[in-house]
C-alpha cells in the first residue's frame, strides 16, 4: 500500500513542485495539502495520513506546533524548511519529529525522509546533524542510565542519522537486531522515537561527528 502524504506548506508553488516528486514515486501518493499549520493539524486528525511534511514558518500554526499537535497520533511528521537554525531542529526533534530536511536538499533527500520515517528511521539534512554535533556543546551527566557497549555503538550512528539497515552493515549485524537494540535504549532513555536518541546523545557527548 501506498504511503498516504499531507503536505503543510503556505506556498502553492512548493506545494505543487512537492506534489509532482512525491507522486512520482511508485510507493507514495500525496493525499491532501494545507497552506497553513492549523489546516494541517485538522486535516492530518480527519484523514489520518502516514506522514506530513511540514514547513517551520506557516501562519496559524508553525511547523513545530504541528508536529508536538500530532505527537500522540501515531502520525509521522517531516519537517522541510529553508530555515536550517538550530533551534528550529532541536525543537523539532525534542517534540518528536521524523526528520528534517532542508528543501535546498533536493528531490531525492526529500523522497528518502519519507521512506526513513515510514522505516521507523530518521533523515536529517547531513549538514546540519555535523554542525549540531560540533555545536552540541558540554556534555550532559545521565545518572541512571547505563548502556552496553553495542548500544553505545549504535547510539551514536542513530545520532549520525544512520538508518537500521546502514548501522547493521557498519557492525556486522543483522537489521532486526540493530532495531531491537534502538527499542531497548528508548526504554532506557524512556525516548518517545530515535530522533530523540540522537538528540539525547547529542546532549550526553555520545555523538561524534562523522
Amino acid at each position: 500500500m501506498a504511503t498516504r502524504i499531507l503536505i503543510a506548506d503556505d506556498q502553492e508553488g512548493i506545494r505543487s513542485a512537492f506534489r509532482l516528486i512525491l507522486d512520482a514515486q511508485p510507493d507514495m501518493t500525496v493525499v491532501a495539502e494545507a497552506a497553513d499549520g492549523r489546516g494541517a493539524i485538522e486535516t492530518a486528525r480527519a484523514i489520518e495520513p502516514d506522514v506530513v511534511l511540514a514547513d517551520i514558518r506557516m501562519p496559524g500554526a508553525d511547523g513545530i506546533e504541528v508536529t508536538r499537535a500530532l505527537a500522540d497520533t501515531g502520525i509521522h511528521v517531516v519537517i522541510v524548511t529553508t530555515f536550517g537554525r538550530d533551534e528550529y531542529v532541536h525543537a523539532a526533534l525534542r517534540h518528536g519529529a521524523c526528520g528534517f530536511v532542508l528543501k535546498r536538499s533536493g528531490p531525492a533527500l526529500l523522497v528518502e525522509a519519507v521512506r526513513a520515517a515510514m522505516n521507523g528511521d530518521m533523515l536529517i539534512s547531513p549538514q546540519l546533524t555535523v554542525r549540531l554535533l560540533r555545536q552540541r556543546g558540554a556534555p550532559r551527566e545521565t545518572p541512571g542510565v547505563v548502556l552496553t557497549g553495542r548500544e553505545e555503538e549504535i547510539v551514536a550512528r542513530v545520532a549520525q542519522g544512520l538508518t537500521n539497515a546502514e548501522i547493521a552493515a557498519e557492525l556486522f549485524l543483522a537489521p532486526g537486531t540493530v532495531k531491537n537494540h534502538v527499542a531497548v535504549v528508548q526504554r532506557k532513555i524512556d525516548a518517545r522515537n530515535r530522533v530523540a536518541i540522537a538528540a539525547w546523545a547529542w546532549a550526553t557527548g555520545r555523538a561524534e561527528p562523522g
